[in-house]
């Protein structure tokens, strides 16, 4: 039986096109043998700079916005001053429990569906308790200096493969990067035979 394929996934939870991606990524990838290797960023890590984001912020909104009529998903933007930090941190929490698709959906609806500051410990929990986690272990998960640490070193492997934005995944040289390159990790993955039973026939 050939190995699973490994697709890493580089994702920062302050981005909106990992918002739209939030909303089929998982169900792409539970239709191949993949092993997923979860890579979430904090702080600007995967983002266009503070300064180029103010430029880019009016064209990007209205992009989104467009994408979000389309896929019929709400869309309110948070706080600008809101930090993905906490988010990825516990969502590594999450990801050992079992749990990480319905984290990443629930953070992301409170903060693009909603438009509430992930930052905030009070939103953390109250959406990582609607994922099924404990909202106490993941309050502690979001300021744990380890996992924090494992952010900052994923953005080094994010670099080392030559990823500059987010979401990106990663499949051994090949980098599909955006929400709207799903198709194409699709077939690439259907290409190397990583394609599920259920989902040839």
């Amino acid at each position: 039986m050939p190995a699973a394929v490994a697709v890493k996934v580089f994702f920062n939870f302050r981005s909106p096109y990992c918002y739209l991606a939030s909303k089929t990524m998982f169900e792409v990838l539970g239709r191949f043998d993949c092993d997923v290797q979860w890579r979430p960023l904090g702080g600007w890590d995967g983002r266009s700079s503070p300064e180029r984001a103010k430029g880019k912020l009016p064209i990007a909104r209205q992009d989104v916005r467009r994408w979000c009529r389309r896929m019929g998903i709400p869309f309110t933007p948070p706080p600008v001053t809101t930090d993905p930090t906490r988010a990825g941190a516990a969502s590594l929490l999450a990801e050992q429990q079992g749990r990480l698709p319905e984290y990443v959906i629930e953070v992301m609806h409170a903060e693009w569906g909603e438009g509430r500051d992930i930052g905030d410990l009070d939103v953390l929990r109250e959406a990582g308790q609607r994922a099924g986690l404990d909202p106490d272990a993941l309050a502690r998960a979001a300021d744990d200096p380890a996992l924090l640490a494992r952010l900052a070193d994923h953005w080094q492997q994010a670099q080392a493969v030559g990823v500059f934005g987010v979401p990106s995944f990663v499949v051994g040289e090949e980098v599909f990067w955006g929400n709207d390159r799903l198709d194409f990790l699709a077939e690439h993955l259907t290409e190397l035979g990583a394609a599920r039973a259920s989902s040839r026939a």
